[in-house]
């Protein structure tokens, strides 16, 4: 006889490689052990989902979550704490903190830190830099990197890799997929008298279109040149889209919720330096043609970019203003409104948020409902209305940008690896957090 299963999920709408279609899913394991009519099998529990619709787990594949170093505005707990009551069931974590991740032993810290800790599964992206550029393709494949993560603008130390020749170093040695972030810094350096005062709308002036751009370019020249794949960070411009649409083979897409749903005309005099981030919210034109990229598929994934500071901090005067806001645990409301409001289709919102990740990076066993695969679970009321309040925010710094703002379709409950770890606003088991495993780089045994 077939031992139990460990937990079947009954009456909801299952969103799998079928399409959406009403069906039981039964866990056993940790992994999904079993898809159909599940109302005769032994269980030892059972969560109604009537009403309620399955998605795999969401991946978010951008979040900065400040440990070890900066843990004053958020930590590897809080931070995950704050994905899983949104809905996200495993994130990649940015690699400037402090001590940067830019080698083994800062990797094995963090993985200490977050194992049994997070309360979603991890990976960190591993900083590639001038000093580390002869040994990225042994970093990239240690257990629990994510890949190696670049910033040719907007960084400082290390990991500001600005000139083409040290981006060349690492794209020639790289085997897998990297990560950047795409602002020219030479011409930020230029450009830093336009900054005004007091007056973060003069933010997306200095870090302009062709800042981004120029970089863009610069990262698709070379990666055609060394044969190595690319990753544009938080696209923010209708010049980098239509840009990359021409330049699939070699560069993957990534949009933010942020940018995709704030225009500057009006974030920037309502929200003023809370709504500061790099690459810059920028007017409504730009907003658009992202909307196209993701409509035409050009786009490959979502990211928050999760990047909290606190209040006080970014209460300083711009431009002494911190760049960043919370994002990861919006990511999946915030969406689901724009579903609601028939900007993209249920099975785009799955692609861009667990699909498209495990094809982009080649994460083992995860992206997908299916037998075999781990048992992550984003459960969703695709009809909930909600108001989005500070006091809802899990990061330690306490804010979003969308308080106040009322959304259709809400995250109801987190399934990692089959546990319940956030069922209705409420968190429902300790960390227990592992590695994503990646395909390129399993263990061997």
């Amino acid at each position: 006889m077939e031992e139990p299963l460990d937990l079947v999920l009954h009456g909801g709408t299952l969103v799998n490689q079928d399409g959406e279609h009403r069906a039981d899913l039964g866990i056993r394991a940790g992994r999904v052990a079993a898809i159909g009519d599940l109302a005769g099998a032994a269980a030892d529990q059972r969560q109604d989902c009537t009403g309620l619709h399955l998605l795999p787990g969401v991946i978010d594949t951008q979040v900065h979550f400040r440990e070890p170093g900066l843990d004053h505005k958020e930590d590897l707990e809080s931070g995950s704490r704050a994905a899983v009551m949104g809905g996200v069931t495993a994130v990649f974590e940015m690699p400037n903190t402090n001590p940067q991740t830019t080698s083994a032993e800062a990797l094995a810290d963090k993985i200490g830190r977050a194992r049994h800790r997070m309360h979603c599964d991890f990976a960190f992206w591993v900083g590639g830099t001038h000093e580390n550029a002869h040994q990225v393709a042994e970093l990239e494949r240690l257990p629990g990197a994510a890949g190696i993560k670049v910033f040719v603008g907007s960084s400082t130390g290390s990991l500001l890799v600005e000139d083409d020749a040290g981006v060349r170093e690492i794209l020639s040695r790289i085997r897998r997929r990297a990560a950047f972030h795409a602002e020219d810094e030479p011409m930020l350096r230029e450009r830093k008298d336009l900054r005004v005062p007091g007056d973060p709308a003069s933010h997306p002036v200095w870090r302009s279109p062709d800042a981004a751009l120029k970089a863009t370019r610069r990262l698709v020249a070379l990666a055609h040149e060394t044969g190595a794949r690319i990753h544009i960070l938080h696209v923010s411009t209708a010049e980098e889209m239509r840009f990359l649409a021409g330049h699939k083979d070699v560069a993957s897409v990534e949009l933010t919720p942020h940018h995709l749903t704030l225009d500057g005309s009006e974030a920037y005099p309502r929200l003023g330096t809370l709504v500061q981030m790099n690459p810059p919210v920028r007017e409504a034109a730009h907003r658009d043609v992202l909307w196209w990229g993701l409509r035409q598929g050009v786009a490959d994934i979502l990211g928050s970019d999760h990047a909290p500071h606190t209040l006080d901090e970014k209460a300083k005067p711009y431009p002494d203003s911190p760049s960043g806001m919370t994002g990861v645990q919006t990511l999946v409301p915030m969406m689901l409104d724009h579903l609601s409001a028939g900007r993209l289709s249920l099975a785009r919102l799955v692609d861009l948020t667990s699909a498209g990740p495990q094809r982009l990076f080649g994460i083992a066993r995860k992206g997908r409902l299916a037998v075999g695969y781990d048992a992550d679970v984003t459960v969703v009321d695709l009809k909930r209305r909600e108001t989005i309040r500070n006091g809802w925010i899990a990061s330690k710094c306490g804010w979003t940008p969308y308080d106040g703002v009322t959304v259709t379709g809400w995250p109801v409950g987190t399934v990692v690896r089959g546990a319940r770890v956030m069922w209705e606003g409420a968190l429902t088991a300790p960390g227990r957090g592992e590695p994503v495993l990646f395909s390129e780089t399993l263990p061997a045994g």
